[in-house]
């Protein structure tokens, strides 16, 4: 399975997430059309069957690249009169 990026998977929540409240706040036809599909394009990014499943798992896809996605930052460090940009892991 091809892992995908993290700012898909945002993305990707963030939609449902819109989509689910203005469903809740007011369902229509076109709330229902939206929330069905988002929910289905989130079960296919994450080969799941069930919306609970695939927000389940790109919740564990995220906790899994945020780790990684620290590695390689760049850190601004400050030296007395010296400023200078140090590439290293920054803590979890």
């Amino acid at each position: 399975m091809i892992t995908p990026s993290a700012t898909a998977v945002r993305t990707l929540l963030a939609r449902y997430a819109d989509a689910r409240i203005a469903h809740e706040s007011g369902p229509t036809a076109a709330t229902v059309r939206r929330l069905d599909d988002v929910s289905y394009t989130l079960c296919v990014l994450t080969a799941r069957t069930e919306i609970a499943e695939a927000l389940a798992a790109a919740d564990a896809l995220l906790r899994v690249a945020e780790p990684a996605a620290r590695v390689g930052r760049v850190e601004r460090v400050e030296h007395g009169d010296r400023a200078g940009r140090v590439e290293r892991a920054l803590p979890a």
